[in-house]
């Protein structure tokens, strides 16, 4: 069944354009915790540290989600995470008091996490409990990872939805502009047609006039013939 499920979601990551062969070694590397010492609020304390090669804020979003899960939560400073009483299941049916700290950078993060099993003993390299730690860190990396691709194929697949989107609207917009010139070429191929029947009306009318006016001018020297006759005969 997984199969199943990843083929269509590297099929998916193909067709948005992310390169499925940079998306695998991100998923696919082995994790490397180590024991370290950190200051956590100017405080020197012993834990396990792990390096996620992945943008640093996601990354710290991803722990900060994943430490709120164990209980109420205190955030300091410079990426530092506090739990008194942390429920961890995965390493304790007793509450732990739980410091780490998240140095960020662009595209990295470190993780540090001291785990005080009471009375200031911290798990370290020997104790029980540090290969359950040690998992929790590798599982956490690796689902940080799988949010992580899912996220850039998010962002991906939104980009080609507003791409998309903004190319619908173009052709829309084309389809209004191409009936409104249908419109106004019909318009105009209308008025050529009055236009030109219109012309032949006053052609048609101006060779009327023409004739009216040569009537008329003989009409006129006519009648200019017969006042000036009419006045001749006018005693003098």
């Amino acid at each position: 069944m997984k199969t199943l499920v990843f083929r269509p979601f590297l099929s998916m990551l193909f067709c948005l354009g992310i390169p499925v062969f940079l998306l695998a070694p991100i998923s696919g590397r082995a994790q490397t915790v180590s024991s370290a010492t950190e200051k956590v609020d100017q405080i020197s304390l012993v834990g396990l540290s792990l390096n996620v090669p992945i943008e640093g804020k996601f990354v710290e979003k991803e722990w900060e989600t994943l430490v709120k899960s164990y209980g109420k939560v205190a955030t300091g400073r410079n990426g530092v995470y506090k739990i008194p009483a942390a429920n961890i299941p995965a390493l304790s049916n007793e509450p732990l008091n739980v410091a780490s700290r998240v140095s960020t950078e662009r595209n990295k993060a470190t993780v540090f996490v001291a785990v005080d099993k009471g009375n200031a003993d911290y798990v370290k390299p020997g104790s029980p409990m540090y290969d359950q730690v040690e998992t929790l860190l590798k599982d956490f990396a690796e689902r940080t990872r799988i949010n992580y691709d899912i996220k850039l194929a998010d962002d991906s697949f939104q980009e080609a939805q507003r791409k998309q989107d903004k190319l619908v609207k173009q052709s829309e917009k084309l389809v209004r502009d191409l009936e409104r010139n249908k419109k106004e070429k019909d318009n105009l191929v209308k008025r050529m047609d009055e236009n030109a029947r219109e012309l032949e009306q006053l052609q048609r009318d101006t060779e009327t006039n023409k004739t009216d006016r040569e009537s008329a001018a003989k009409e006129l020297e006519v009648k200019k013939q017969a006042l000036e006759a009419a006045r001749v005969k006018l005693p003098k």
